[in-house]
Order: C-alpha cells, then structure tokens, then sequence
C-alpha cells in the first residue's frame, strides 16, 4: 500500500489484506503449437478462497475443546487459511497446501504453547485484531490453534469446502507430498519449517479406492483422516567427535545412518507420555519435544522419487546452529552457522514405506563449490552450479531432483535447479532458472516438455516499498510489483531434463 503505517493499518488495507491471502484455482488453455498456456476468464472451476471462506476442520482432532470458539462451538468450522506455502497432488485427484508462518497473524499470546509456535505476547505484525478478535488471543486464546494445518482442496469441485486435516499434525507445513504403499495406503511426508524443527510423515489406515465412481471420490476424500502420525530420529554412523562444525566429511567419506519413524499418536490413542491425542495433533511440536526427534535446520519441502522410492528433505538453514545455549552439529546437520543448508535423503522399503526404519544420507552439502564444506553426492564440484538455501523440491519424469531455493546466501538471486539422483551424473547439479530482484523460487511443477515455477514476493529487500520498489517484475517500471506464475519450454518443442 502507498503511504502504508505498519503501527495503524486502515481497515479498508486489512479487508484487502484478508481477500489477498488464501487459495486460488485458475483454469489454463494450452497453445498445443508454442506451449503457451492462457487463463481461461469466467471457468466454472475457476475460484478464489481468502481468510474469509469457510474450511472445516476433520479428522481425529475436530471438535475438541482446543478447537473451539466463541464463534464456532462446534470446533469444526474456522474462517480462511493462512499464509500457505507449498502443497501437492494427491493420486485421487485433490491438492495438499500447507500453511506455514500462521504465528505472525495472532496477538498477545500467553502460553507455552503459543510461545513454542513463535505467537508473540503483544500485537501482531499486521494488525489484524484490531478489525477481528479472532486475531487476539486475549479474547479467543484458540483461535491460533485453527491454523498449522494442511488443507486439502478438490479443484474439480467448485462447491467443495476445503478440509483441515487434523491427523497430519500441526506445525508450520512447508509442503505434504503423498505417495502410495504397495497395499494402496497414502503415505504422507512433511517438514516442519523452523530452525531445530522436526521430519514427519503420516500413513493412512485405509486404502485409495480406484475409479472414477462418487462413491470411490467420497471414501477417498476420508483417507487422510486416519492413520498414524510420525516423527523422525537420526543417528549418524561416525563418532560424534568427527563434526567440528566446519562440514568437514567423517572418515568414512560420507553423511549418513540410519533413523526411526517415532509413533505420535493413532486415531484417538496417544503414543506421548502426558498428552492426550488431542494434544498431540493440536501441539504436535510439543509431542516431538518430548520424544527427542532429531531437531533439523528448517526442514521445509518432502518429496518421495517416483522412480526409486527415495525421499529427499530440503533443509533451508540454520545460522543458530552451534550458538550459545543452541544445538551444535551432527552427522545429520553438520556446519555451524549453516546458511546455505542442505538435501537429505532417506531410503526406506520401497513396498513399504509404511514401515517404521530407514537409511539415510546427505545428498547436498549447499553453497559454493569451491568452498570445501560443500558436497554434491560425490560429483566433482568443478562441474556444478553454486546453490544455497533449498526449499522446494520436485521430480521430473526422468527421475531428476528439481531445487527452488529461497534466501540465496551467496550474494545472487535465487534460482531452480535440476540434479541427477542416480547413474555416473548423479549428484550433478545445473541452474536452470532465475529469480527477479528479491523473489523466492516456490512451487515448481516439472512436466515432459514444460516447467511452471511461482515468483514469489519479488522485490521484497529491506527498505523497499510501492514508493520506492526494489524490482519492476513482471509488467515493467511504473507499475505495481507483483508474484506471478512462469511457464518455460523449449523452443525445439523437445523434452527438459533429459
């Protein structure tokens, strides 16, 4: 907003502020002869839901007394979804879409609780409780507990009211990305975006049904509402006294060990001593406190390889690693300072990735090749591309890991790159892409012959403002600076990424 005061929005400012955050369903045309792809105006599935819209609560938590309001007594119905960040698409046609920083909405929070999920104990950031009391938690101390979850959306349906799952717990979601067992259950696998925060993933208890049939698309719109909810513990095979906090590779040559999938809780039955279940998925942080899950460096992106099975964890960073009174390195988050961060990778049983162990090793190291405490699986560094900071992650139908990064610490954009995961080339890193001024990569999608990437938040830089921009992406100087969608193809019409 021109001429916006942080300390005293407008209502008109916020009401806009509150129609700009949410979900949107765009329905594009393609050019089948350039690859360009058109919005298509006034599509009966196009559909925009804000902090407004209605979303319901399911799941093994809906309805307990910590879900509930003075204006929903129910514990069942919560008004908008917050500051969303990645998703996915599930095999029964619906997308996964995580919300994330949800703490810089809420003022004056009290508890442990609040504090542990980073609310504030004055006013918020935005000022919204200032229009809303939901926003304070004086006045509704759980409102905050109707956010932190992943909501899954049917795009096909324009009626459909968007569903919080309760069972995958509640914690700042980066992304939820499912993949099947060899029985049919949905295995879902999800980062926890925060410094020393924890890997999680969740099972279904249920199978997908196939087809095409109502019946089949009502069972499967349940599948994410049963099942059992994990956090991960990692042990590094080398003698702790290997990690300096230089990132200095152990004397076996590699970052690796093994893990265990530590249960939370199973429906209505906790796995944590001292809490119930309800808890459990309201306070899932808490629940991974207790049972001494490994704290990572801002796990945010989790996605499984449709091709071997192996699932890979951007690990942002962590500038407090090794601080004092703070966690210093393991064979699993080996720099101090870590300010370009990291890729793991876990190996668990391909049939069955329902079972509760896994081997695991560190992809990447970030950074600059020619630093020594980087790694590239092994790959010269001479022939990679620096990167720093990965967030999103994604495969492309040959198998290939696709990186968006976001808070570059090397002095350049941020950008995407795509990285061979198995053969002679693994671990060969290129950029492919780069970000305007200020913008994150986020949200790729890899397609044979296209790649959509979201630039988000360009010209976000200290001191900029609508008066002084610090980027004129996408319309050019003089006009408003705004995230968009990018779609990239070949002029050769051919595949990318092999």
């Amino acid at each position: 907003f021109k001429g916006y005061d942080p300390a005293k929005p407008t209502r008109e400012q916020v009401e806009i502020a509150w129609a700009a955050h949410g979900l949107s369903v765009v329905v594009v045309e393609e050019d089948r002869k350039s690859g360009k792809l058109t919005a298509v105006t006034r599509h009966q599935l196009n559909r925009r839901l804000t902090a407004t819209s209605e979303f319901r609560l399911t799941g093994p938590a809906a309805g307990s007394d910590l879900l509930r309001t003075s204006a929903d007594r129910t514990g069942s119905r919560v008004l908008g979804t917050l500051n969303n960040c990645a998703g996915g698409t599930t095999p029964w046609g619906t997308t996964l879409h995580g919300e994330e920083n949800f703490n810089q909405y809420f003022a004056n929070g009290s508890s442990d609780t609040d504090k542990r999920y980073g609310i504030g104990t004055a006013a918020s950031e935005r000022k919204w409780e200032l229009f809303d009391k939901r926003f304070d938690l004086k006045q509704e101390p759980n409102e905050a507990h109707r956010f932190g979850w992943v909501v899954e959306l049917d795009p096909y349906d324009p009626d459909f009211t968007p569903r919080k799952r309760t069972a995958l717990g509640r914690f700042k979601h980066e992304a939820a990305q499912p993949r099947l067992t060899a029985d049919g259950r949905p295995v879902v696998y999800m980062g926890d975006d925060e410094r020393f925060d924890y890997l999680y993933k969740f099972v279904s208890s249920k199978q997908m049904k196939k087809g095409s049939s109502r019946a089949a698309h009502e069972h499967n719109l349940t599948l994410l509402d049963e099942g059992t909810l994990y956090v991960a513990k990692l042990t590094g095979d080398s003698p702790a006294g290997e990690f300096d906090g230089t990132g200095k590779l152990p004397n076996d040559g590699e970052f690796d060990g093994s893990g265990v999938w530590i249960p939370l809780a199973t429906g209505d039955v906790s796995h944590v001593p001292g809490m119930s279940a309800d808890e459990v998925y309201i306070f899932t942080r808490l629940a991974g406190d207790k049972v001494g899950a490994t704290k990572m460096d801002r796990p945010e992106d989790v996605e499984p390889s449709p091709r071997t099975g192996r699932v890979y964890v951007a690990l942002t960073n962590n500038t407090d690693r090794g601080k004092a009174g703070k966690e210093g390195p393991t064979e699993a988050n080996p720099r101090n300072a870590n300010k370009h961060g990291h890729v793991l990778e876990l190996a668990e049983n391909w049939d069955d990735p329902a079972g509760d162990g896994f081997a695991w090793r560190l992809f990447l190291v970030a950074g600059d090749p020619n630093d020594p405490a980087t790694y590239f699986a092994g790959f010269p560094k001479d022939k990679v591309s620096p990167i720093s900071c990965p967030d999103n992650v994604a495969f492309d139908p040959h198998g290939n890991l696709w990186i968006s990064t976001d808070g570059n610490a090397l002095g350049t954009h941020d950008g995407l790159f795509g990285v061979a995961t198995q053969g002679d080339r693994r671990g060969e890193l290129k950029q492919f892409l780069t970000m305007p001024n200020g913008a994150e990569t986020c949200g790729p999608v890899i397609q044979d012959r296209r790649i959509l990437v979201a630039v988000q938040h360009p010209g976000e830089i200290d001191g900029a403002s609508v008066e002084k921009p610090a980027s004129a992406w996408p319309d050019g100087p003089g006009k408003i600076v705004r995230p968009s969608v990018v779609s990239v193809w070949r002029k050769d019409g051919g595949d990318i990424g092999v």
